[in-house]
């Protein structure tokens, strides 16, 4: 009697790799590649509809992240077994990853040796991991696990304009009172707003831009510094973002402060009916940011999204932040 093949749902955001892993499998007999998906929601949507055998799952997916994704599929697929196949090398993340429940994770640059045997294994039940993190101690992780709490990406709704300036300004207010150098990235249309509340409060706004500890920059100039064809490009954000927050490292070396970002780039984005760039530009963004001591937090019109219940968007703008504020004004 012939056994039936194992049935796999093939999740990642670029079309390469999701035809690598789909070939490699289906190369193999057994396999049965029933899908293939390139954001975490769609995930999710696929893994209830085909109740897959095995989910190969990246970690860094636009509109909802693998782990978040992860989670989601437990409940709406549990018999179905989680591979996260992913380049992200965090140790925290990792451990994170496996914590959904998932029964391995592979390096994308191993997977050329590891993804068969990985699949094997966590088919058996057994438990995965690439062999790069071999010999990482307890001290490593505890320090990646550090670096992933110091990282902050935070997202608030406001009700209007006036909430935004008024917004921003408790940030960079609150920001500069702890000796942090605070980059500020906001439309023209809240520029002149927002300079005079923080005058009005104190803030000698003139002195912080020379002294280095207040970088003010205009949000549609710095978004034509991220885009190729009106889309965030992974390289230039790289280099822009990068760039941008070490030059204000710089102001604090030697005290006890951190970098703070409050801006509105993606909402401008989002504005232009680009919500697919918006949510891109967020990833990018957070995926950059890790790698430094970085607070952000990342401002948006309540308005621009109306009917938000089970919106894509709305839900995943909100997957790329480790904390929402105002949602009590998005229902």
């Amino acid at each position: 009697m012939a056994t039936s093949p194992t049935r796999v749902l093939v999740v990642d955001d670029h079309d390469a790799w999701r035809r690598f892993v789909s070939a490699t499998l289906q190369e193999q007999q057994g396999f049965l590649v029933v899908g293939e998906v390139r954001d975490g929601l769609e995930a999710v949507r696929k893994a209830q509809e085909l109740q897959p055998d095995l989910i190969v799952l990246d970690i860094g997916l636009p509109a909802l992240n693998g782990i978040q994704a992860a989670r989601r599929v437990r409940q709406h697929a549990p018999k179905a077994k989680i591979l996260f196949v992913s380049e992200n090398r965090s140790c925290d993340i990792v451990e994170e990853a496996l914590r959904t429940g998932a029964g391995g994770y592979v390096v994308k640059s191993d997977a050329g040796s590891e993804l068969l045997p990985a699949v094997k294994a966590v088919l058996q039940g057994k438990q995965f991991v690439s062999a790069s993190f071999t010999g990482h101690d307890s001290n490593a992780r505890k320090d990646d696990h550090a670096a992933a709490m110091a990282h902050c990406h935070e997202v608030a709704f406001y009700a209007d304009d006036d909430s935004v300036v008024d917004g921003y300004a408790r940030f960079i207010e609150s920001s500069l009172k702890t000796e942090n150098a605070v980059i500020v990235v906001v439309t023209e249309a809240h520029r002149a707003g927002l300079l005079s509340v923080l005058e009005a409060d104190g803030v000698n706004v003139r002195t912080a831009i020379e002294e280095g500890s207040f970088i003010l920059l205009d949000a549609a100039d710095a978004l034509s510094r991220l885009t190729v064809n009106d889309m965030p490009d992974p390289l230039l954000c790289a280099k822009v973002i990068g760039d941008l927050i070490v030059g204000a490292a710089n102001w604090v070396k030697g005290k006890h402060g951190r970098v703070a970002v409050c801006g509105e780039i993606s909402s401008i984005l989002l504005s232009e009916g680009k919500a697919e760039g918006a949510i891109k530009l967020e990833h990018l963004w957070d995926e950059i940011t890790r790698g430094y001591d970085v607070d952000t937090l990342c401002g948006y019109l309540s308005s621009a999204f109306p009917n938000k219940e089970n919106n894509p968007i709305f839900e995943g703008i909100c997957a790329e932040h480790s904390a929402v504020h105002g949602l009590e004004l998005s229902y």
